[in-house]
């Protein structure tokens, strides 16, 4: 069962666009005694724009420099046969889960967003975390479905990035046991009840992220804000100013990103 504080990584590269692998194992380096599992080439790690060799020498460099933490590979792609393709490979290159978000259509039902999950889940055998949010998808998953989805084998977990603390607080009330985990440093004293924390400041300050689950205060959540915004995390590049911030502690090389900016949690 995880819970506490799992960090999405972002994800260093150099000037050529090649994953800094010696970054990486720095950046896991400075946060592994703090976190209980490493969630590489999700929403900080810019998954959606990684191609098919960064998305792969992130994943591996992960899994290879994880101090045996569990490494739970995002997967942001827009189709369900696109999502098995990479869950396989996740479970070649040693993933102890994949992280996937539903496929990327507004104008999708809750059913077929269902039948994603139950195709993925039965295609690969590797253990599945749930990514619920709308702005790369363009869609939402109800709470009924979501207890569905959770009925299937081997469901870990879920990053719920829905936006709503009151949404949150419903499903890690409910009749289920899949940890739940808050997507959104800012909701983390209203959405009581979580297994923990799912956000881009763990990748700079694990020890607050911790101390927020550990003692969620409204002073506690006062200085979790303050420090989102001062690194930048509620802002639409936010894996870039989250880069930068670790590039100037010397934790990795550069700042750049993927490309493009496109608000997602």
């Amino acid at each position: 069962m995880y819970s506490g504080t799992i960090v999405p990584l972002v994800t260093p590269v150099d000037v050529e666009g090649r994953v800094d692998v010696p970054s990486v194992a720095r950046l896991i380096e400075s946060l592994h005694r703090d976190v209980t599992a490493l969630m590489p080439a999700l929403s900080s790690g810019e998954g959606w724009l990684l191609d098919d060799k960064q998305w792969r020498d992130m994943v591996s460099a992960t899994k290879t420099h994880s101090h045996g933490l569990p490494v739970l590979a995002g997967i942001q792609l827009p189709e369900t046969a696109q999502v098995v393709e990479r869950a396989e490979l996740a479970r070649e290159l040693g993933a102890d889960a994949v992280v996937v978000t539903t496929p990327f259509r507004a104008e999708i039902s809750q059913e077929e967003i269902f039948e994603h999950y139950r195709k993925v889940r039965e295609a690969v055998d590797v253990p599945l975390f749930i990514y619920n949010e709308a702005a790369v998808s363009g869609n939402t998953i109800e709470l009924e479905t979501l207890l569905r989805i959770f009925d299937l084998p081997d469901v870990v977990g879920i990053k719920e990035s829905s936006g709503s603390a009151e949404f949150t607080r419903r499903l890690a009330h409910a009749a289920h046991s899949v940890p739940v985990f808050e997507g959104w440093e800012n909701l983390l004293l209203e959405a009581r009840g979580v297994a923990g924390l799912v956000g881009p400041l763990a990748n700079l300050e694990p020890e607050l992220c911790n101390a927020m689950l550990v003692d969620p205060t409204p002073e506690r959540q006062a200085e979790v804000d303050a420090a989102c915004r001062r690194f930048g995390v509620f802002e639409d590049d936010w894996y870039r100013r989250v880069k930068t911030g670790l590039c100037k502690r010397g934790v990795i090389s550069t700042d750049l990103g993927i490309g493009g900016s496109r608000e997602q949690r």
